[in-house]
Protein backbone atom coordinates (compact mmCIF):
# COMPACT_ATOMS: atom_id res chain seq x y z
CA UNK A 1 0.00 0.00 0.00
CA UNK A 2 1.26 3.47 -0.86
CA UNK A 3 1.94 5.63 2.18
CA UNK A 4 3.12 8.81 0.47
CA UNK A 5 5.92 10.12 -1.68
CA UNK A 6 9.45 9.60 -0.43
CA UNK A 7 11.76 11.51 -2.78
CA UNK A 8 11.54 13.59 -5.93
CA UNK A 9 14.67 13.21 -8.09
CA UNK A 10 15.97 15.62 -10.72
CA UNK A 11 18.71 15.03 -13.31
CA UNK A 12 21.66 17.43 -13.61
CA UNK A 13 24.56 17.60 -16.06
CA UNK A 14 26.75 19.24 -13.42
CA UNK A 15 25.93 17.62 -10.10
CA UNK A 16 28.28 19.80 -8.06
CA UNK A 17 26.93 23.07 -9.49
CA UNK A 18 23.32 21.89 -9.19
CA UNK A 19 23.89 20.83 -5.58
CA UNK A 20 25.37 24.24 -4.75
CA UNK A 21 22.53 26.07 -6.53
CA UNK A 22 19.79 24.13 -4.75
CA UNK A 23 21.58 24.56 -1.41
CA UNK A 24 21.47 28.34 -1.99
CA UNK A 25 17.84 28.29 -3.15
CA UNK A 26 16.59 26.02 -0.37
CA UNK A 27 18.88 27.23 2.40
CA UNK A 28 20.06 23.74 3.30
CA UNK A 29 23.00 21.48 2.51
CA UNK A 30 22.69 17.85 1.35
CA UNK A 31 22.36 15.38 4.20
CA UNK A 32 23.12 12.40 1.97
CA UNK A 33 25.83 12.27 -0.71
CA UNK A 34 26.99 9.51 -3.04
CA UNK A 35 30.24 10.88 -4.50
CA UNK A 36 30.05 11.56 -8.22
CA UNK A 37 26.42 10.74 -8.67
CA UNK A 38 23.77 11.73 -6.14
CA UNK A 39 22.87 14.22 -3.43
CA UNK A 40 19.75 14.55 -1.34
CA UNK A 41 18.35 17.39 0.75
CA UNK A 42 15.38 17.66 3.06
CA UNK A 43 13.20 20.73 2.66
CA UNK A 44 10.22 22.39 4.22
CA UNK A 45 8.15 21.80 7.30
CA UNK A 46 7.61 18.11 6.46
CA UNK A 47 11.25 17.49 5.52
CA UNK A 48 10.34 16.30 2.03
CA UNK A 49 13.30 14.85 0.13
CA UNK A 50 14.74 16.25 -3.10
CA UNK A 51 17.41 14.23 -4.83
CA UNK A 52 19.71 15.38 -7.61
CA UNK A 53 21.19 12.67 -9.83
CA UNK A 54 24.13 13.09 -12.19
CA UNK A 55 22.78 12.76 -15.74
CA UNK A 56 25.69 10.39 -16.45
CA UNK A 57 23.91 7.86 -14.22
CA UNK A 58 20.81 7.86 -16.45
CA UNK A 59 20.07 4.50 -18.07
CA UNK A 60 18.86 6.38 -21.21
CA UNK A 61 19.56 9.69 -22.91
CA UNK A 62 17.66 12.59 -21.33
CA UNK A 63 15.97 15.30 -23.44
CA UNK A 64 17.70 18.65 -23.77
CA UNK A 65 14.48 20.63 -23.24
CA UNK A 66 12.55 21.18 -20.00
CA UNK A 67 10.35 18.23 -19.27
CA UNK A 68 9.46 15.53 -16.86
CA UNK A 69 8.00 16.29 -13.47
CA UNK A 70 6.53 19.65 -12.60
CA UNK A 71 7.43 20.47 -9.02
CA UNK A 72 5.16 22.82 -7.09
CA UNK A 73 6.62 24.52 -4.02
CA UNK A 74 4.79 26.21 -1.16
CA UNK A 75 6.11 29.77 -0.79
CA UNK A 76 5.08 32.82 1.23
CA UNK A 77 5.00 35.12 -1.82
CA UNK A 78 5.08 33.82 -5.41
CA UNK A 79 6.34 37.07 -6.93
CA UNK A 80 9.20 37.36 -4.43
CA UNK A 81 10.12 33.69 -4.89
CA UNK A 82 10.21 34.02 -8.68
CA UNK A 83 12.32 37.18 -8.50
CA UNK A 84 14.83 35.43 -6.22
CA UNK A 85 15.03 32.35 -8.45
CA UNK A 86 15.57 34.49 -11.55
CA UNK A 87 18.32 36.42 -9.74
CA UNK A 88 19.99 33.08 -8.94
CA UNK A 89 20.00 32.00 -12.58
CA UNK A 90 16.66 30.28 -13.20
CA UNK A 91 14.82 31.01 -16.45
CA UNK A 92 11.18 32.08 -16.52
CA UNK A 93 8.96 29.45 -18.16
CA UNK A 94 5.60 31.00 -17.30
CA UNK A 95 5.14 34.27 -15.45
CA UNK A 96 2.94 34.79 -12.40
CA UNK A 97 -0.66 33.78 -13.17
CA UNK A 98 -3.71 34.11 -10.94
CA UNK A 99 -5.71 30.94 -11.50
CA UNK A 100 -9.35 31.77 -10.94
CA UNK A 101 -10.64 35.11 -9.77
CA UNK A 102 -10.59 35.51 -6.00
CA UNK A 103 -9.28 32.00 -5.30
CA UNK A 104 -5.83 33.01 -4.09
CA UNK A 105 -4.38 30.27 -6.31
CA UNK A 106 -1.31 31.86 -7.91
CA UNK A 107 1.33 30.01 -9.93
CA UNK A 108 4.51 30.68 -11.87
CA UNK A 109 7.04 28.39 -13.52
CA UNK A 110 10.81 28.61 -13.79
CA UNK A 111 13.43 26.24 -15.14
CA UNK A 112 16.54 25.65 -13.06
CA UNK A 113 19.92 26.17 -14.74
CA UNK A 114 20.58 22.43 -14.83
Amino acid sequence: MLRGMATLNLWADDLEAASAWYAEVLGTEPYYVVPGGYVEVRVGDRQDELGIIARSWSPRPQPETPGGAIVNWHVDDVRDAVARLLALGATEYEGVVERGEGTGFVTASVVDPF
